[in-house]
């Protein structure tokens, strides 16, 4: 296909927050390399916020299992000219295909890959590039020299307003400085101690005079009470109360954000919030030289205990690389991110 007749572009990426949001620098690639095209996203319900606003995006198609076939039927009325599925499963292939989009390109990794016009080889498992390069692999496949760039999450001035109500409603005033600590993850194995976090945030709040702001999915909420119900000093609540968007807002005004390796870390790299990130997993694949945070004042914390392979909530080592990391090590880091 003549690149100068790709007129209509779809991006796919409908796993996780984290996923999408370093997906971003791809969304930037394909503008630039597609400057008059039309460029639309297909996400999930989670993620739409991460996207939507993205300048670089004409349009965000929220995807559905429930509704694949009433999708390929509104994708193919769009006549997209190429998909870039930046994360392939047996369903978006099905999709694309069904949709009529004449070139889908992406990881060949599963049964349905004959449904792809042009397969990278799947080698995200050996962890060589980081995740954001392994999407912009996607573009330079088809020979575009798509370069890294900041992830993007667009916010608005209502987003900024509602989170200063926010905060002025939760006894945080306007200049004062605060942090946020989100404990929760998506496996045991990538959570640090709860009573670790409760001691950081007590020591934030006694020597640097922070006030402290607990944050987590709505799902995640009961593991916020127990970090609060172990702190000594009482902290502004939000766990369950910070769709997308306020998170970033509240992130982007945060002096600090502390962090199991989660989706949440990469939304606060976006919007340029200091970071650290504590991390578990030292698989090929699972490591922070793949899923680390994209930031110049992102800081992660990660002890190497001799894994070849993480066996997750089966650990036989009681999780040791996550109890190495100490509370005086995410103080001192701590300390170096407020100090600059």
């Amino acid at each position: 296909m003549d690149m100068s007749k790709i007129k209509r572009i779809l991006i796919v990426r409908t796993d996780r927050i984290g996923d999408v949001a370093l997906s971003t620098p791809t969304i930037t690639a394909t503008r630039r390399a597609f400057p008059d095209a039309y460029v639309a996203c297909l996400v999930s319900e989670a993620t739409r916020d991460i996207v939507q606003g993205n300048p670089y995006v004409n349009e965000v198609i929220v995807f559905s299992k429930k509704e694949t076939l009433r999708l390929s039927s509104y994708l193919r009325a769009k006549r997209f000219d190429i998909a870039l599925i930046l994360h392939s499963t047996t369903r978006i292939n099905i999709l694309c295909f069904l949709a009529g989009i004449p070139r889908r390109v992406g990881y060949a990794r599963h049964k349905m890959d004959f449904l792809l016009t042009d397969k990278l080889a799947y080698t995200k498992g050996m962890g060589k590039e980081h995740e954001s390069e392994y999407s912009l692999d996607v573009l330079r496949c088809l020979g575009i020299e798509a370069e890294s760039s900041p992830l993007v999450m667009p916010l608005s001035i209502t987003d900024e307003n509602v989170v200063k109500r926010l905060l002025l409603e939760n006894g945080i005033k306007e200049g004062e400085r605060f942090a946020m600590i989100h404990p929760g993850a998506s496996h045991v194995s990538k959570m640090w101690g709860l009573e670790n976090f409760a001691k950081v945030s007590d020591i934030l709040s006694e020597r640097f005079s922070l006030k402290i702001v607990l944050v987590s999915s709505a799902a995640q909420a009961e593991i916020g009470e127990r970090v609060r119900d172990l702190m000594k000093h009482r902290p502004v609540f939000l766990c369950g109360k910070t769709p997308l968007k306020v998170l970033a807002a509240l992130l982007k005004r945060s002096s600090l954000f502390i962090s199991n390796d989660s989706g949440p870390v990469h939304i606060a790299c976006a919007v340029g919030a200091n970071v650290i990130s504590i991390f578990s997993r030292n698989e090929k694949g699972l490591s922070p030289a793949r899923w680390g945070p994209l930031a110049e004042r992102a800081i992660v914390l990660h002890k190497d205990v001799g894994c070849v392979e993480c066996l997750a909530h089966n650990c036989k080592k009681g999780f040791l690389c996550l109890n190495s990391i100490t509370v005086e090590e995410v103080v001192e880091k701590a300390a170096e991110l407020l100090k600059a």
